[in-house]
C-alpha cells in the first residue's frame, strides 16, 4: 500500500470524538460542578481532547481544568470511561468520554478558583444526591458510576451512554 493509499483509507475511517473531565470533591464528599454559558444545566471542568495535536485524555482534563477554573492539578486514577452515541439532539459523532479522579479540594483551593469568563457562568458544589438534578442525564450516571468506584476502591467503569456495561 502506497503512502497515498494509505492517508485515503485513513480519511475514510470512522470518526469518534473524545472528551475529559475531572471529579472534584470537597472535604464534605460534594462535587464540582460548572455552568456554562454556551448552553444549560451544569458540566464537570473539562472538555474536547485536542487529539489532533497529539493530546491525551488525561493532557486534555487538566489542561481544560486549567483553563476552565484556574487550577492545575495533577489527576488521579481514571475512573469512568464512557461511550456515547449521537441522538436526535446531538447530531455529532459518537463520543468516548473519559472521566478522572480530581481529588478533594482544600478551602485554598476552593477559594483559589477562576472562572474562565468566556465559557463559565458560575460554579458550585453539588451533593452526590443533588448532581442528578444539574447534570444532563447520562453526565449524572457517569458521576455516579465514577463515586461509586470511588467508594469501592475498584474502576474504571466501562459506560455506555452512562450506563454500566455487562
Amino acid at each position: 500500500m502506497t503512502t497515498q493509499d494509505y492517508a485515503t483509507y485513513v480519511a475514510g475511517l470512522p470518526r469518534v470524538l473524545v472528551g475529559a473531565a475531572a471529579l472534584f470533591r470537597d472535604a464534605r464528599g460534594r462535587v464540582l460542578l460548572v455552568e456554562p454559558n454556551y448552553r444549560e444545566g451544569w458540566a464537570l471542568p473539562g472538555g474536547t481532547v485536542e487529539s489532533d495535536a497529539g493530546e491525551t485524555p488525561r493532557q486534555g482534563a487538566r489542561r481544560e481544568t486549567l483553563e476552565e477554573i484556574g487550577l492545575d492539578v495533577p489527576l488521579g486514577r481514571l475512573l469512568a470511561v464512557d461511550w456515547v452515541p449521537p441522538g436526535p439532539l446531538r447530531p455529532r459523532p459518537p463520543l468516548v468520554a473519559y472521566l478522572y479522579d480530581g481529588g478533594v479540594l482544600d478551602t485554598e483551593q476552593l477559594k483559589s478558583i477562576t472562572l474562565q469568563e468566556e465559557e463559565l457562568l458560575s460554579w458550585r458544589l453539588v451533593t452526590p444526591e443533588g448532581i442528578a438534578e444539574l447534570l444532563p442525564e447520562e453526565t449524572g450516571r457517569r458521576v455516579a458510576a465514577a463515586l461509586d468506584a470511588l467508594a469501592r476502591g475498584d474502576g474504571p467503569v466501562e459506560l455506555e451512554g452512562g450506563h454500566r456495561v455487562g
